[in-house]
């Protein structure tokens, strides 16, 4: 499971040019998943998410998580954080989860971080436009 982390401002996703959903201060979310991967990958990554530190304190310290900003997550899937570009220049996306199995995950995944906050999602499977307003900027590459 990879999850690309960013601290955000203000971002959207749109499906056709229509606005599917919104956040304000929160983070953006763009998770992937590969054949490996449990509800127990799951469990220990919304954990991760949803105690990382990189909100600023009173005194501009990155040392709140989003529980203690009150902020939002807006989850995007996102297959090709998979790729493969090790042999040519075409991608190989043979380690990412096909989509059957995928977005269970995907929904497993959302479900449990709306357990400790207010998660909005894409459309998966969908071609997305996501608007990101990366606050700082601040980007995090998780992987269990």
């Amino acid at each position: 499971m990879r999850v690309v982390v960013q601290r955000s401002g203000h971002s959207s996703v749109s499906v056709d040019k229509k606005l599917v959903n919104e956040i304000d201060k929160g983070l953006v979310l763009l998770v992937s998943f590969t054949h490996t991967d449990t509800k127990e990958n799951i469990l220990k990554m919304v954990k991760k998410i949803v105690h990382l530190r990189i909100f600023d304190d009173e005194n501009g310290i990155m040392n709140k998580s989003i529980l203690d900003a009150h902020g939002q997550i807006l989850s995007i899937s996102q297959f090709t954080l998979y790729a493969n570009t090790k042999k040519g220049n075409r991608p190989s996306y043979i380690d990412a989860l096909n989509g059957e199995e995928a977005i269970k995950l995907y929904e497993l995944f959302n479900q449990e971080l709306s357990k400790y906050i207010v998660t909005k999602a894409g459309v998966f499977g969908a071609d997305m436009s996501v608007a990101i307003s990366n606050d700082g900027p601040v980007t995090i590459l998780l992987e269990c």
